[in-house]
């Protein structure tokens, strides 16, 4: 695959996604933040990084229940909302993350596993990631942390297949085992143990937040409830969009020096294994 293609169609395209979350989010006075990648492209290059082929929003719980309320109704033809239980009929998984796809678009050749997601993920996205409250005190935070990463592992069992090469012994004998059992609990009941964690901490009076449809390597990351609870607009390509107030203490918590670029050979899409194709 080339990594030097030219990205302008591929950044439009999510820059539509985008706009339209921010459409719907001003219209009933909902609050979001770009994160990840895409918060470092609004600080460092007021609008996307160059190469990133993905955009990334996120909401704290209530923000995100009142948006889930409404998308579905204010999207328009050519995006589309796809929860995590949108594959096999909720009998598959691929991740707790909910995105907005530009169907337009192809990021991936056929496969058998592009064909198991019903090609659902074989679009350009924006992640709709969520901001649940941790326990106020650091074992009740680490316990919930390693609750979801069980309820993750369990997950894992319905998903295409479970890719070991990245795991080190010990881990793939956890993901093993926890697969192995979840293959034996309903999909539906899997996501209700993840939605009920996420929400068992909703009244906490503690500080501390968390990313709770994070994949488990990023689980460790833990905001402060000033860095997220208000937003502020931001100069976003030709337009504005919402960052969190604490930019700099999540980009720093993510990145470390987040105003310094990657080497050039990092500097490559992430996301898709072919040249992105945008039909529009």
């Amino acid at each position: 695959m080339k990594s030097d293609y030219d990205m302008s169609r591929v950044h439009q395209a999510n820059l539509t996604i985008l706009k339209e979350i921010d459409r719907i989010c001003r219209k009933y006075n909902i609050k979001y933040m770009l994160d990840a990648g895409t918060l470092i492209g609004a600080v460092r290059h007021k609008g996307f990084i160059p190469w990133d082929d993905d955009a990334d929003v996120a909401f704290t719980r209530n923000q995100y229940d009142a948006f889930m309320k409404v998308v579905k109704r204010e999207l328009p033809q050519g995006l589309e909302l796809v929860e995590p239980d949108s594959f096999r009929n909720g009998k598959g998984f691929y991740d707790f993350t909910a995105r907005i796809i530009y169907k337009n678009s192809r990021c991936h050749e056929d496969s058998p596993q592009m064909r198991f997601y019903e090609g659902k993920l074989n679009h350009l996205w924006v992640d709709l990631f969520v901001i649940d409250r941790l326990p106020a005190g650091r074992m009740g935070a680490s316990i919930t942390k390693l609750l979801h990463m069980a309820v993750y592992g369990m997950a894992m069992g319905h998903r295409y297949e479970l890719d070991f090469k990245k795991y080190s012994l010990a881990n793939k004998i956890f993901v093993g085992i926890l697969a192995g059992v979840g293959r034996c609990v309903p999909m539906k009941a899997i996501f209700s143990m993840q939605r009920a964690l996420a929400l068992k901490d909703r009244k906490s009076k503690g500080r501390l937040r968390y990313y709770s449809n994070y994949q488990p390597d990023f689980l460790y990351v833990t905001v402060d409830r000033d860095w997220c609870d208000n937003v502020e607009d931001a100069p976003f390509e030709d337009t504005q969009l919402m960052i969190p107030k604490g930019w700099h203490e999540v980009l720093t918590l993510l990145y470390g020096d987040y105003m310094q670029l990657p080497p050039e050979e990092q500097r490559v899409p992430a996301h898709s294994s072919m040249e992105i194709e945008v039909f529009d």
